[in-house]
């Protein structure tokens, strides 16, 4: 690993980090010497994460159990205060969370799981990264946020309902975001679309789809470690793609 590639000493928060991509992602950056803490909604499911960062004698790991459904801005202030406390800043956070919602025509789309949906995609990422800035602002160094998006959050698609409208919404929360912070912080914020990645999310949007065929999660690590490492200092309001050579695939 290169010098620039190393988060040695830095304290990354990844959401998500229970399953997936988000497992993936805070090994990666545990393996590139961050701290890293580990966010999600299963206490159990990020124990697991933390076992396996302790197995490979990485740094030591956090677990810290925070539903983004939860509609009160209080928790958000609290947990960023208790990072603040135990941490003092962050170096970088991956914004990776989310939840799938329905497959079904937007006639037929449930209300409560429409609301659910953008609640935690949109809302809860919005209150999170907001209380979270401060602590960013006091990396000593640079400092990344990555969020997750998704080809149907480019173009729409029919029958993806709230997930589709949720990655139009980040999307935009980053750009506006990155534009807020253009020369005036050392903070960078990018998007990050997977494309089509062998997880549970991909496996319940294609059931039927043979999941060999598809890439695994961790050959899209290179651009996850790329963009939360110095490497990546210019690069500021980007949507990148994690597969650019496969077809644009959610």
């Amino acid at each position: 690993m290169t010098a620039n590639l190393s988060l040695s000493g830095r304290t990354i928060l990844v959401t998500g980090a229970g399953y997936g991509i988000g497992r993936e992602a805070a090994l990666t950056y545990a393996r590139a010497g961050a701290t890293v803490l580990l966010l999600g909604r299963t206490q159990e499911a990020l124990n697991d994460t933390y076992d396996l960062i302790e197995q490979e004698g990485l740094p030591q790991a956090a677990v810290l159990p925070f539903d983004l459904e939860t509609q009160d801005e209080e928790a958000f202030r609290e947990l960023a205060s208790l990072i603040e406390q135990h941490f003092n800043h962050l170096d970088g956070v991956l914004m990776n969370a989310s939840i799938l919602g329905q497959r079904t025509p937007l006639e037929s789309y449930d209300w409560n799981t429409f609301q659910r949906v953008m609640q935690v995609n949109v809302n809860g990422q919005f209150a999170l990264i907001k209380h979270l800035l401060p602590l960013l602002r006091q990396a000593p160094a640079d400092a990344s946020v990555i969020f997750t998006t998704s080809s149907v959050g480019r173009q729409g698609r029919a029958y993806w309902g709230a997930y589709s409208v949720s990655k139009f919404a980040t999307e935009g929360l980053m750009q506006v975001l990155a534009q807020e912070l253009e020369n005036t912080s050392q903070i960078r914020v990018n998007c990050i679309n997977p494309g089509a990645t062998r997880t549970s999310m991909r496996a319940a949007a294609f059931p039927a789809e043979d999941p060999t065929t598809v890439t695994a999660i961790e050959d899209i690590m290179p651009l996850y470690l790329h963009l939360m490492s110095p490497t990546s200092k210019d690069t500021h309001g980007q949507s990148l793609d994690a597969q650019p050579q496969r077809a644009p695939s959610a």
